[in-house]
This record gives C-alpha cells, structure tokens and sequence, in this order.
C-alpha cells in the first residue's frame, strides 16, 4: 500500500474575538457573494444591458437571505425532516452545521423572481448574469468544506497516491477520497471556466435563459459525478437505485436546465 495523506487538521475557526469566533465557513459565504457582486456588476453592463450596477448592488441583500433561509430550510426539508420536526428550535442553529446547496438555490431563485418583478427587470436575464458568477461561491464553499474535515469521500484504492486519512470516528482509520477538492474543481473551476467563456459571446447572452440552463445542467452533471466519491451522509445513505440525495435532487436541475435552454430564444425574436 502506498503512504497515504494525513488530513491537516485546519482550525475551523479563522478568528476569535472574544466570545465571536469567524469560522471559515462563513468567510466563504461572505467572500463569495462579494465576488459575485464584482462579477456580475460588471456583466449586467454587457449588451443586452439587463440591469444597472446599482440594481445589482441592492440585489445582495435579497441573495444573501435567498442564501442562508433557502440553504438552512432546504437542508432541513430534503436531508432531515425528522429530526427538525421532532426539535424545530434546531432549525434556527445554523452554526451547528447544516447547509444545502440545492435549497440555496431554490432561494435564491425565488430572490431573484420578486427582486426583478420588483424593479421591471428581466428575469432570465438577471438570472444568466447571477449564473456565470455563481462557480465562485461553490468553489469557495467546497474548500471550506475541506478545511473543515467534513463531507469526505468513500473508501479510495490503495493506489491513490492522493488517499488520505481524514480525523473523527465517522471517517475511520481508513484512505479515502478528498472529494471537497473533486467537487471544487468540477462544481467551482472547471463549470466558472464554461460559464466565463460562453458569457463572453452576445448571442448567447441576448438568448435570456441559455446561461441559466448550462449552470443547471453543468452544476447536476459535476454534482452527480462528486457524489461517486463522497462517502453519502451517515443518516441518510444510498437511497433510490443505490443513488445519493445530492444525485436524486440534481435530476430536477438537469431537467430543468434542458427546458430553459430549448425554450431560449434571441432576445430580437421573443420581442
């Protein structure tokens, strides 16, 4: 057997400040919603302009709420709805872990929705900008992950010279794969690089929906393919046909992302 990795066992805690501590975690969120706001002041800009800088500006709040009360809920409803109803007090205790990117999502859709109802704007439109920058916040979330030992993979082979052995009874003595950086990679770098690169044509960015659709198709197949390796939550398992919850709940996104990219149409024709 190979030697393997001996996870480093990072502090999770950045920074204490008397009783307040900034976790790693929340820096993630924070960053990555700061440079999001960056990115996509700067896309709305790009013909077809669908919004202004200012708009997007005051849109951070309602992302930031979409966020976390989507996140914290959806975890909550897909991963463990009894345990929550049996204690609902737990549910307000976000700093005991527990965040779902898919619940995130749907919250920040519906942000998205009144925001732009709201202020007359594109909906699909906004949506494809808030798409290209969203590969960000996964990345940053995905390394937090990381650095906090936790969502590690499966069982790896022993020829893995990557393996690597990760603290807690949970994870065992044994090698495993470091799926956050797996996830990372194809969720963070590789779907931001797509997003970038197709962002960067008009066409594509005058057929309102086209951009929103890669992201949900990308982001399923990249999470579909994460999941082989990561060991599934303790409480939950394999589920349907031996596949994970993150698995089962990309399949909607994946559907969907195919209907708004069919459905796409130059933004000269839809007027």
């Amino acid at each position: 057997m190979l030697p393997v990795l001996i996870f480093p066992q990072f502090d999770p805690v950045l920074l204490r400040v008397g009783p307040l501590a900034i976790r790693w975690y929340a820096l993630a969120y924070i960053a990555g919603l700061l440079i999001g706001l960056w990115l996509v002041r700067r896309l709305v800009q790009r013909r077809p302009a669908v919004a202004t800088p200012d708009q997007v500006s005051d849109f951070l709040t309602w992302a930031t709420l979409g966020v976390v009360l989507g996140g914290r809920l959806g975890y909550v409803l897909f991963y463990q709805p009894t345990r929550f109803l049996s204690h609902p007090w737990e549910i307000l205790e976000v700093w005991g872990g527990g965040m779902s990117f898919h619940g995130g999502m749907l919250g920040v859709a519906v942000a998205i929705v009144l925001f732009c109802r709201r202020q007359n704007l594109s909906i699909l439109g906004v949506a494809d900008r808030i798409a290209v920058a969203a590969p960000v916040g996964l990345f940053l979330g995905r390394i937090a992950n990381f650095i906090n030992g936790e969502l590690w993979g499966r069982e790896a082979p022993d020829w893995l010279p990557w393996a690597m052995i990760f603290p807690g009874d949970l994870a065992g003595n044994v090698p495993r794969h470091p799926s956050q950086i797996y996830q990372a990679l194809m969720e963070g770098v590789l779907l931001f690089c797509l997003m970038l690169f197709l962002a960067r044509s008009e066409a594509i960015r005058a057929r309102f929906g086209t951009l929103t659709g890669v992201f949900l198709c990308g982001y399923a197949v990249a999470r579909s393919t994460g999941e082989l390796f990561r060991q599934p939550d303790p409480f939950l398992g394999f589920l349907f046909a031996g596949a994970t919850m993150g698995q089962l709940l990309s399949l909607p996104m994946f559907v969907a992302g195919i209907v708004l990219i069919a459905r796409a149409r130059p933004l000269a024709a839809a007027a």
